[in-house]
């Protein structure tokens, strides 16, 4: 059940991205009278949603038949890999989320120049990103727990429950504070991020490629068994390991800690400026002159 409902989440997240997207994407391509192109942009959402299927089944299968320490080199380094891709997304999307409808619809009047078949590029590029982070996101969790139904049911059951938010949010239906979603929502995933970079360097030490396997910075084993309820929740979520090598720590606190405080000097700047940018302006007092 933890791990359905971290992967929720993580496919809450993703997916309501995306659909959120999508729906700007619809809604600008109707208002200029343009539903011709229609089905080009769903040509671009549907080769991003192929894209990201199969990344997740190149990740997934791709390792089967390599020795053990191939398949934990393999595992490492697209951890790595992982982890600068989702943080790389995290400060785009805070950085876009201010201005995402402007962009998206920039983007458009540039592709519809000709004959048009440009907005399944940009279709493709805007969903794929989302598709392809989440791919990723769902891998780890894979790799990290050795469970392959459950986080698969709860990134599904994330990304249904997105897309009928992204639909009611584009009827008029729903309204929800999008900032304040994507602020917390990237917290967590930076959070995950530091998750999977840990135990990506713990592939690698698995492997022979990086040193210190056997030095333990803690071992909670006894307190935090693996196989517990909360064991599991905490190794389905941020990747925790009750025993953890002192390589391990270091990596996820070298990440962690200045991500982190970029991340929310990021998201304080940004509420600043939207205070400033709605604040009346000064009245100017007029002086009579006779």
């Amino acid at each position: 059940m933890v791990l359905v409902l971290a992967n929720y989440l993580i496919g809450l997240r993703e997916g309501l991205e995306a659909a959120l997207v999508v729906g700007i994407l619809v809604a600008y391509v109707r208002k200029i009278g343009r539903r011709d192109v229609l089905f080009r942009l769903w040509i671009g959402v549907g080769l991003a949603v192929l894209v990201a299927l199969s990344v997740g089944a190149i990740l997934t299968f791709g390792a089967y038949g390599l020795s053990f320490e191939a398949q934990e080199a393999l595992g490492g380094s697209l951890s790595i890999v992982a982890t600068g891709f989702v943080t790389w997304m995290v400060f785009w999307m805070l950085r876009t989320s201010q201005n995402l409808k402007g962009t998206l619809q920039s983007d458009i009047d540039r592709a519809l120049i000709g004959a048009g078949w440009g907005l399944v590029l940009v279709a493709f590029l805007a969903v794929g990103r989302e598709g392809i982070e989440t791919a990723l996101f769902i891998w780890a969790a894979v790799q990290a727990t050795g469970e392959t139904t459950l986080p698969l049911l709860g990134a599904a059951l994330g990304i249904l429950s997105a897309v009928v938010l992204g639909y009611l949010i584009y009827r008029g239906l729903v309204r929800i504070n999008l900032a304040r979603f994507f602020a917390w929502s990237g917290g967590f995933l930076i959070l995950v991020a530091a998750g999977v970079l840990s135990y990506g360097v713990h592939d690698l030490q698995e492997a022979g490629i990086l040193p210190g396997l056997g030095s333990l910075a803690f071992d909670v084993s006894a307190i935090v068994p693996p196989d517990s309820w909360y064991g599991t929740l905490l190794k389905g979520t941020v990747n925790f390991s009750p025993a953890t090598t002192w390589l391990e720590l270091t990596v996820w606190l070298l990440y962690f800690v200045p991500t982190m405080t970029l991340f929310i000097r990021a998201v304080l700047r940004g509420q600043k400026s939207k205070k400033k940018a709605s604040a009346p302006a000064p009245a100017v007092a007029h002086t009579a002159h006779s």
